[in-house]
């Protein structure tokens, strides 16, 4: 039998959001707050991949689907820090993290070829490999692998930066 490739990125969005998960590990929430100088800090980078509020990022992908070739704007410098999720315990942040990419891998799943095939307009990435029509497979890859990867590591960079700071 083969696994379709919805299937396949299902599991890596549930992968990649378990990488995460591991890498947080260690932050306790006096260091969640902390920030090297102008950086995010642990708890606005855990915001930040838990997407917008009330939406994450399922929103994003579902209008690929929901209309033909839609315009979508990324937000991508924003945190998401709401004060709501400032209120938060990390515990609670993180498992709205973890919730929203559960929510993505889902979606995901339901999927058909047709689907992800469907493209959107988004101007942020024309300057980008992945140019301003990706389709819906592509941008899945590039939530999942790819931004879930660059802010393991950006959190990594920040863990780095405050332990030689103590």
């Amino acid at each position: 039998m083969t696994i379709s490739h919805s299937t396949e990125l299902a599991t890596m969005i549930r992968r990649k959001a378990a990488d995460l998960m591991e890498a947080c590990r260690e932050v306790d929430e006096g260091l969640a707050e902390r920030a090297p100088g102008d950086r995010w800090s642990p708890r606005q980078i855990i915001s930040h991949l838990s997407g917008p509020e009330g939406t994450g990022h399922t929103a994003l992908l579902r209008a690929f689907v929901d209309s033909e070739t839609p315009t979508l704007g990324l937000n991508a410098g924003d945190p998401f820090y709401t004060e709501k999720r400032a209120a938060m315990s990390l515990d609670e942040l993180l498992a709205g993290c973890k919730a929203n990419y559960e929510q993505v891998a889902g979606f995901v799943a339901g999927l058909t070829e047709a689907q992800l095939a469907r493209t959107a307009h988004i101007p942020e990435l024309k300057a980008t490999p992945l140019g301003e029509y990706p389709t819906l497979a592509e941008m899945i890859n590039v939530l999942g692998e790819y931004h879930i990867q660059s802010h393991i590591e950006h959190l990594q960079e920040i863990l780095a930066e405050l332990a030689t700071s103590r």
